[in-house]
């Protein structure tokens, strides 16, 4: 019995562009003479759009929380309460009721990945408020979203695992936790768990990774196209100096390449051939928003992110996995590296989807995560 999970696939992949979206992305205005010609033409065709009336961005909370890190960085965190004490229709009451009156139920502490923030959660958010089960605390990584940024030097791993924990520390102190990271997310709970192993061991009741990577992402780096190879690599001598890279001639650049970050966005962090429009959309917002400054000064610990050992703290724990077969910016052969080193995992690789598997195929992450969940129970 394997506990490897390949969902149907519906038709024939395509090959999907590496992404290095993460940087390429930040460095568009760079890349524009490069790839201009390459990258236009490549914009899906007219469609019905299911997305193009939904309300990303728009999610209620029962509480903000703000915290502050030792180096004096703001955290910003929503919080959803379970639905104990609300009024319900009988349907939904009876079925919600036993989860709302049991007792040592985790909180889910959800943490995003790098240009994005709490909101590309934005499905998953959606299904667990309205089932109202467990109580979930959303929040932006340092430098990202409402959360203050690092008044100066380079970010790294670590300090996003001090800012997890005074998080932990703020809105569940006492009880049990289940960390999803995406993407960036995932390695910052593989820091958590490097830097924290007794509290780790002690509150970590389960662990969701999607589309993330234990190290190596230089190798990836290596593989990417041309065009991503020669906007991204040049950064990583000037992540020292990143605090001049603040001033307008990037950022303008950046801005009058809005087209051109949409076209790498939807060819890079996706994989059907035709997107929706709103999805992509919607992602190029949440990497616009991210300053120059912030993703020059993640490059580093990104590039040299290396925590396979690390790996041997969740060997004990309920661990799911989730990659799309079409990602390449973490690619699925990533996380089965995470899978070889905690056989008793679960792997669910989602067909026909790139690195924002849990907006593309939406639906299967949230399955997956909620069947996860269910078993904890």
């Amino acid at each position: 019995m394997t506990n490897e999970r390949q969902i149907p696939r519906p038709r024939r992949a395509r090959r999907a562009g590496l992404v290095g979206a993460a940087v390429g992305l930040t460095a568009a205005g760079v890349a524009i003479g490069l790839a201009a010609g390459r990258a236009i033409g490549r914009r899906p065709g007219e469609h019905d759009d299911p997305y193009a009336t939904e309300e990303f961005g728009q999610a209620a909370y029962d509480e903000v929380v703000t915290v502050q890190t030792t180096d004096g960085v703001e955290i910003y965190a929503e919080v959803v309460d379970r639905l104990d004490g609300i009024e319900l229709d009988a349907d939904f009451a009876e079925k919600v009721a036993p989860r709302a009156e049991s007792e040592g139920e985790p909180t889910l502490v959800f943490v995003h990945g790098f240009c994005l923030n709490m909101g590309v959660f934005h499905f998953q958010r959606k299904e667990l408020t309205q089932r109202g089960d467990w109580r979930a605390v959303y929040y932006d990584q340092p430098g990202h979203g409402r959360s203050g940024r690092l008044a100066a030097g380079e970010y790294e791993l670590v300090q996003l695992a001090e800012a997890l924990k005074v998080l932990l520390d703020e809105v569940a102190p006492d009880e049990p936790v289940v960390l999803v990271g995406h993407s960036m997310g995932g390695m910052t709970i593989m820091a958590f768990a490097e830097r924290y192993p007794e509290l780790f061991a002690e509150r970590v009741a389960g662990v969701v990774l999607i589309a993330t990577s234990a190290g190596r992402l230089e190798a990836t780096a290596t593989a990417m196209p041309e065009l991503l190879s020669r906007a991204s690599r040049p950064l990583l001598p000037l992540v020292n100096g990143a605090t001049r890279m603040t001033g307008g001639v990037i950022d303008r650049a950046r801005r009058a390449s809005k087209q051109l970050a949409w076209l790498l966005t939807q060819r890079y962090g996706f994989g059907a051939p035709s997107p929706s429009r709103a999805l992509v959309s919607y992602v190029a917002r949440m990497n616009d928003k991210t300053s120059t400054e912030t993703v020059a000064r993640y490059v580093r610990t990104l590039y040299t992110h290396s925590r396979y050992p690390t790996l041997e703290a969740l060997r004990d724990k309920p661990v799911l996995l989730i990659c799309g077969d079409l990602d390449e910016i973490t690619p699925m052969g990533h996380s089965e590296e995470i899978k070889a080193r905690l056989p008793e995992a679960e792997l669910v690789l989602v067909p026909d989807s790139g690195h924002m598997v849990l907006l593309e195929h939406h639906e299967v992450v949230t399955e997956a995560l909620l069947e996860f969940l269910e078993k904890l129970a």
